[in-house]
């Protein structure tokens, strides 16, 4: 008795184990299956945005960094692939561990019902239960072996209860394996067909690249006007900036204060504050898009040797977009920038949102902003069946990555 026991204690220590790691597992997959869907979400949507421009037979670099994205997506949904995969076998194992387990204490069950059920069978007389109760020493005596033969009696009940249920755990445990292989039998046939497809991807980008380096002087005119289009934005930010920064000095002189970086009342620092506090989770400029230009300094995606320098991100959206404030604040300024449309800048304290390539703005100098207001209609550009927003985040004169500042899906 003492021995099945220290078994089943045993026994139940691993269940609770097993059991203890099931809601980890369950919760990585939850989240991983939310980051395949989101990520799925963002291929079909750049599928749709790549039929656009496919409209326009003639190809360009705004088609390759499309695809680009694509295939960036596509290799993150492999990644999650994988990490689920990894998950799953882990369940399998731990599935398979528990029915080991379960087997043996239901082997160790039954042999021990088979024992009580034998001894019974022996001593199954009426007649020898009382002989041995009547045989006792005396009446305390009597009374323990009384009690023994009833205590006997519910053992071999709980025994018979016992067995019938870990049947049924069992039963359940080899269903759920059962249905975990089929899961992981659909992953791979999923994970396969992504691999296939990215490879198609890839093989796709390299001819785009080829046929796009036959028109290299073409880009390189094009990349010429985009970079002094550039410069004209950014000198207008920083004039901005520092018209906004003398500004506020002088209002801080003439209340007695002084300051070196850029003076806030209480409201605008509760404002700038606020704003901070909320990276990484402000919303995007479009209700939805793919990002297709990246912060800061990398290689040119055909042309060889150069390097350009993005001083925010560009998102590819679909054609008739809106852009929208990433935060609440005030119109800083709105400005028409050849090769970058209608500029609207925000500012949110010390910070400053920068929203361009807009053909319609639906706000004015001085207006308080809502978060998530529209602020205009974004171009399409004319045969190209291109439409994006391009957004810059500063925080006095230094220029922010807006990547780690809005959610990222």
């Amino acid at each position: 008795m003492c021995r099945f026991k220290n078994k089943a204690a045993h026994t139940l220590c691993m269940l609770l184990l097993l059991v203890m790691a099931i809601p980890v597992i369950a919760q990585n997959k939850s989240d991983l299956e939310k980051k395949k869907k989101k990520l799925q979400n963002e291929i079909r949507l750049t599928n749709k945005l790549l039929k656009e421009t496919r409209k326009n037979k003639d190809l360009s670099v705004d088609e390759l960094l499309k695809l680009k994205s694509k295939i960036n997506s596509r290799a993150n949904l492999i990644a999650a692939m994988s990490s689920e995969m990894r998950l799953i076998n882990k369940e399998i194992a731990a599935n398979k561990n528990e029915i080991t387990t379960l087997e043996q204490e239901l082997a160790s069950l039954k042999s021990e019902y088979a024992k009580i059920i034998y001894y019974a069978f022996k001593h199954r007389s009426s007649y020898d239960k009382m002989m041995f109760v009547f045989a006792s020493k005396d009446v305390n005596q009597a009374y323990k072996r009384l009690k023994y033969i009833q205590q006997y009696s519910e053992y071999r009940k709980r025994q018979a209860v016992e067995i019938v249920k870990t049947q049924e755990t069992l039963g359940s445990k080899i269903s759920l394996l059962n249905q975990t292989n089929e899961e992981k039998s659909v992953l791979v046939s999923l994970e396969k067909q992504e691999k296939e497809n990215l490879a198609l991807e890839k093989s796709e980008q390299e001819n785009i690249v080829q046929k796009l380096q036959g028109k290299e002087q073409e880009l390189k005119d094009k990349l010429k006007k985009k970079e002094q289009a550039k410069r004209k934005l950014q000198k207008a930010i920083q004039r901005i900036i520092e018209e906004e920064i003398r500004k506020a000095r002088e209002a801080a002189k003439k209340n007695g204060k002084t300051s070196k970086g850029f003076p806030m009342t209480p409201e605008a620092l509760k404002l700038s504050n606020s704003f901070a506090s909320n990276k990484g989770k402000l919303p995007w400029p479009v209700k939805q898009g793919v990002i297709t230009g990246q912060f800061g300094k990398h290689p040119h995606p055909v042309l060889a040797g150069i390097v350009v320098n993005n001083n925010g991100i560009d998102i590819s959206t679909t054609k008739g977009a809106t852009s929208r404030a990433i935060f609440a604040g005030v119109v800083s300024s709105v400005a028409i920038i050849p090769g970058e449309g209608k500029v609207v800048m925000v500012r949110h304290g010390e910070y400053l949102s920068v929203y361009s390539y807009m053909s319609e703005v639906f706000v004015s100098k001085g207006d308080k902003i809502e978060l998530k207001q529209d602020l205009g209609v974004l171009v399409n550009e004319s045969g190209k069946s291109k439409t994006q927003v391009h957004l810059e985040i500063w925080k006095g004169m230094t220029k922010l990555n807006p990547k780690y500042w809005i959610f990222r899906k």
